[in-house]
């Protein structure tokens, strides 16, 4: 069977065998940058087609199946209650998840808060932050750069933004981990994890409620008594349901991600020790090494949307109604869009990768993704002594979209 007939590629990139290493199956993809896999599901690969798509208004986001409680035997609950809650979730899904005009109104709201200067006013935080992390680990012979740095660092970071109790965490850990299955296809077809997911955020949103309520009797300096108490010039103040929904997508995306990205980030910095050696030597490469991350190892390597009408695009049509992943990761990696592009090359000029997606969708929370980053990678290459990897690959997490390390355990022969 030849990769242009090959329907199942995408399917070989969701099994947890090939999470370690799925740039060949992308290579494959991309001999069809636009193509239709088995089960009905549409995969952009190109970046020319990925960056079309992006701006398409015939591509929408709001692609997650209705919302459904599972049946509890309490006829209130299953008559009621449930269905209520259902409509409510579906009305009012978070922003990712919806389409123009309310994706830009609730997106507004949200920078309203998410200010630059509310960003960099978190960069000297963030550098004490990390320096803690690493005092932890002074005496250590090894750790484990997920557990003991990638995870507590923009989880504390986020928290402390959105105006969240630190103590809370314990919580609200098994809750995002939870809900980020949410943007793995598998999870629109399995009705026991999405019970789960129902399950899950009737939690946190409970939680969040309640917070929202304290926010309100008594605002802070946070971005969630901001979202809590501002009006907006058009909308007024943001209903309860998007607000909960707002609050919970900010907390999820605010450190899932970036954990991904900072544990991505050390693990190529170590397969390329010349770059990890010039990034200690030279701490100023930062960025150019952050944005060459962004598009060799993103955080995020697809999207899910759905077709809203037939689009012609790379000699195909894609059906109305169909299933269709925005494979960032490939794009990223395409030859016709970039000169050796499995090459790690933080000089590489030109580089307009898709690691926080893009167009209307483009992550609000990207600047502050950057900064823990570069606080991160940049104390890790000046502080350890002799890094080195325990296991390489190391076992990663079990999510194909959300792609990174579940553990990475770093030898070292002392933390400066």
């Amino acid at each position: 069977m030849t990769d242009a007939s090959d329907g199942t590629l995408f399917a070989q990139v969701r099994d947890p065998r090939n999470r370690a290493d799925p740039y060949p199956l992308y290579a494959r993809l991309r001999a069809r940058p636009v193509a239709r896999q088995d089960d009905g599901t549409v995969v952009a690969s190109g970046h020319a087609e990925i960056r079309a798509l992006l701006h398409d208004p015939r591509v929408s986001s709001e692609d997650l199946p209705p919302a459904e409680h599972p049946r509890t035997g309490n006829p209130v609950k299953d008559w009621i209650v449930n269905p209520l809650k259902d409509r409510i979730a579906d009305r009012h899904r978070p922003f990712i998840f919806r389409d123009p005009p309310d994706h830009g109104l609730l997106r507004r709201q949200v920078m309203a808060q998410f200010t630059v200067a509310r960003v960099r006013g978190m960069k000297r935080r963030t550098d004490a932050l990390v320096a803690e992390c690493l005092e932890r680990c002074a005496e250590a012979a090894s750790f484990d750069l997920v557990d003991d740095l990638a995870y507590p660092l923009p989880v504390t970071v986020i928290c402390e933004l959105l105006g969240v109790p630190r103590e809370d965490e314990p919580r609200f850990h098994a809750w995002a981990t939870q809900l980020a299955t949410a943007l793995e296809p598998e999870s629109r077809k399995d009705e026991a994890l999405r019970a789960r997911n129902t399950e899950t955020f009737d939690a946190i949103a409970g939680y969040m409620r309640d917070l929202i309520r304290e926010k309100r009797k008594a605002p802070a300096d946070d971005m969630l008594s901001g979202l809590a108490t501002a009006r907006d010039p058009e909308a007024g103040r943001m209903s309860d349901p998007d607000l909960i929904a707002t609050a919970i997508l900010l907390l999820i995306a605010g450190h899932e991600t970036t954990v991904n990205l900072i544990a991505n980030g050390m693990l190529t910095l170590l397969r390329h020790p010349d770059e990890l050696a010039r990034l200690r030597a030279d701490p100023e490469r930062a960025p150019r090494v952050i944005e060459e991350l962004l598009r060799y190892e993103p955080p995020v390597h697809y999207r899910t949307r759905v077709a809203r009408a037939p689009i012609p695009i790379a000699g195909t049509v894609i059906p109305e109604g169909a299933p269709l992943v925005l494979l960032f990761a490939a794009g990223n990696r395409d030859p016709a869009r970039f000169p050796d592009p499995d090459r790690f090359d933080p000089d590489r000029a030109d580089n307009q990768h898709f690691g926080f997606g893009g167009a209307l969708h483009y992550c609000v929370g990207a600047p502050l993704a950057r900064i823990e980053a570069e606080a991160a990678l940049t104390a890790l290459a000046a502080r350890l002594r002799a890094p080195r990897l325990a296991e390489d690959p190391p076992p990663y997490r079990d999510g194909s979209s959300l792609r990174g390390p579940k553990r990475l355990r770093l030898v070292v022969d002392g933390i400066a």
